[in-house]
């Protein structure tokens, strides 16, 4: 539509004085023919796809899914009498994409029903992808628009310890943040309740004080110092300091009216006596409490935007850079990029990105998107049986936690092969986490970087990825399998039946677990899903609830095999791991790009953040699969450096 809009209005230019030549006009209205030609192009593409959705997809659906796939009881909210006309795959892609994925597998429809045989599936698979092949990157741009967003805890720490040296952690004391898409950096989810506001107020009083409280951090603080003891010269120092701190704070110039009110802030405390460090003292406590300080603030576009649509200026980037890799503020050498435009260049940007993986200041990536993607904050929580566990304790809680970051920093520091998440063999150990795995320990205190034993492979054989996604008294294999497929693969199960009983502890008398599982999963509307979980979680069986490798689980032998749907069969996890890098690379390539921009945008992604995915694919591919290749795609990317005025769905 937008074509055929700019086409007759290069027509009608040819109607105005200005353009009455015969020449310029000829050329404008070639140029709206050549505009024209493609967008019938464009459009006849679009009924071809659509008319073939409705001649081989929408047949199979009626056959085979309306059932329980209906308007009025859609099963699991997803009713395919919607489509009947088009599959809509520009809001709808990651339905279509999930469909061929359970057809492929032979996931659905479930086996107590009529079976579309084999040549069925692969027509409408093939039909499926030519329709997901018809999402168009370039019809519209939808970057999104992240909601105004809270400095979470985390981000409060940093951003104090680097805007005044003192390294507090008084957010720890602050309520705790709430959780949205897996993350607790969504600017969704960070409410503002009324105590936060008391703990904020309270926070900048303490560090006003330890900010005067050391005599040379204060000047470093405020480093201007007034020419003479004149009033006139201790004013205009006054305002010099006032201009320096709150830029900084505020993570960008201060206007003027600013710095006019905070001056009358500082003037009033003057007049009332007040000692230096007193009156300084007040402005220290309103800028920590401004929203401009406890908020990352940027500018909606305006009416002379087009399409809604702004880049974001160089402060609002450095900021949106900052607290991606580093989980604070902006450093000097960002805000002096800001201020002379060269951040928003594509080269500085991706320069820049490089550099701040390599200071140590993102171990915050670590800390808080790894610390969340897999759930390694959960680690101390957890309680093995003592009874059944004798040898865990404290001390090998926190080193199985410490090994899963030390690998991830390394992944990170060295720019490896994002794939070594699963196939990785070496890791972190001390004395006492090497005594778990059956290694020889380290002679030096402290972890060591080793060679794993054959057998464990990548983050998925870490004890603290086990430990997780196991009960208190036994492995779960469900667990295990559901966690891969939520963390590793983005390819989430549906809830459980709300009728379905758990598995009963220690009854041996009904054989292994595995056999106890077979009958567990008789109905058929379970094994659907179970089939899949089942299979990737006895591959780790050879690992206990801590972690620990063993041969045998009570009087039964381990059995380590499994199948995936297609037919595709492994032993052990060694076995498990080469089917995943083998088969499922991609899938694990893109969940980790969807994961990283989530926590990188602070909201949930939309169907057009998929082209961002894309991107970062095939930047993954064509170098070497780099870590740093995927936060550069992120980062240069359209959602990334630029903002819209609503959210796409208002």
């Amino acid at each position: 539509m937008a074509v055929r809009v700019v086409t007759l209005k290069l027509w009608f230019e040819c109607l105005k004085p200005s353009m009455n030549t015969v020449k310029n006009c000829k050329i404008f209205v070639a140029a709206g023919s050549l505009l024209l030609a493609s967008w019938h192009v464009a459009s006849g593409e679009e009924k071809q796809v659509n008319d073939s959705f409705v001649r081989e997809v929408v047949p199979f659906l009626k056959a085979h899914c309306y059932e329980c796939h209906n308007a009025d009881e859609p099963e699991g909210g997803i009713a395919f009498e919607e489509f009947s006309k088009t599959a809509n795959v520009q809001q709808n892609y990651d339905l279509w994409e999930q469909v061929i994925r359970l057809l492929n597998e032979h996931q659905m429809p479930p086996a107590d029903q009529p079976q579309p045989s084999t040549e069925e599936i692969a027509e409408v698979s093939q039909a499926l992808e030519a329709v997901l092949e018809s999402f168009d990157c370039s019809a519209d741009k939808h970057p999104g628009r992240v909601t105004i967003r809270r400095l979470n805890k985390a981000e409060y720490n940093n951003t104090i310890r680097d805007l005044t040296g003192l390294d507090l952690k008084l957010a720890d004391g602050f309520p705790s943040d709430d959780v949205g898409e897996g993350f607790d950096n969504i600017g969704d989810v960070l409410s503002l309740p009324p105590i936060l506001l008391e703990k904020y107020l309270e926070a900048a009083y303490t560090i006003a004080d330890g900010i005067f409280a050391d005599t040379e951090l204060s000047k470093k603080i405020f480093p201007h110092e007034p020419a003479s003891e004149n009033l006139l010269a201790q004013a205009q120092a006054a305002r010099l300091n006032i201009q320096h701190f709150a830029s900084r704070a505020f993570r960008r110039p201060v206007t003027q009216d600013e710095q006019v009110r905070l001056f009358t802030i500082m003037r009033d405390a003057w007049g009332q006596d007040a000692e230096s460090k007193e009156i300084y003292k007040t402005v220290v406590v309103a800028v920590l409490t401004s929203p401009h300080f406890l908020f990352r603030i940027e500018k909606d576009p305006g009416e002379d935007d087009g399409d809604g649509i702004r880049k974001l200026d160089g402060f609002e980037l450095a900021s949106r850079l900052s607290y991606f890799l580093w989980s604070s503020m902006p450093d000097q050498q960002l805000l002096d990029l800001a201020k002379t435009g060269k951040l928003t260049d594509h080269e500085v940007l991706v320069r820049e990105a490089k550099r701040m993986l390599q200071d140590p200041k993102a171990n915050a990536i670590v800390e808080n998107f790894a610390g969340q993607w897999l759930q390694l904050r959960d680690v101390t929580r957890l309680e093995p049986d003592p009874d059944l566990f004798p040898t865990f304790d404290d001390e090998l809680q926190q080193s199985m936690r410490k090994e899963t970051e030390l690998f991830f920093q390394a992944m990170i520091t060295e720019d490896r092969n994002v794939l070594e998440f699963l196939t990785a063999d070496f890791s972190y150990v001390d004395q006492r986490l090497a005594s778990h795995y059956g290694m020889e320990p380290p002679k030096e205190q402290g972890f060591q970087r080793v060679k794993l034993l054959k057998g464990r492979r990548g983050i998925l054989t870490h004890a603290s990825i086990l430990m997780l996604t196991s009960n208190p008294t036994r492995t779960s294999p469900v667990k295990r399998g559901k966690w891969i497929l939520d963390n590793i693969l983005a390819e989430p199960p549906p809830p459980p039946p709300a009728d379905v009983p758990e598995l009963e502890e220690g009854i041996e008398t009904l054989g292994s677990l595995r056999e106890q599982m077979e009958q567990h999963r008789a109905n058929e509307s379970c094994a659907v899903c179970h089939r899949t979980m089942d299979a990737l979680g006895f591959g780790l069986e050879n690992f206990d609830a801590i972690g620990a490798w063993r041969d045998r689980d009570g009087k039964f032998e381990i059995d380590a095999s499994g199948e995936l749907p297609g037919g595709v069969r492994f032993d052990g996890a060694d076995g498990l791991m080469k089917i995943l890098t083998e088969n499922k690379a991609e899938q694990f390539c893109r969940c980790l790009a969807q994961k990283l921009l989530t926590y990188g945008l602070g909201r949930g992604l939309t169907s057009y953040d998929r082209c961002v995915i894309n991107d970062a694919y095939s930047r993954l591919q064509a170098n070497d699969y780099r870590f740093s290749e995927l936060v550069i795609a992120i980062v240069t990317s359209d959602p990334f450096t630029m903002r819209e005025s609503i959210p796409l769905d208002d």
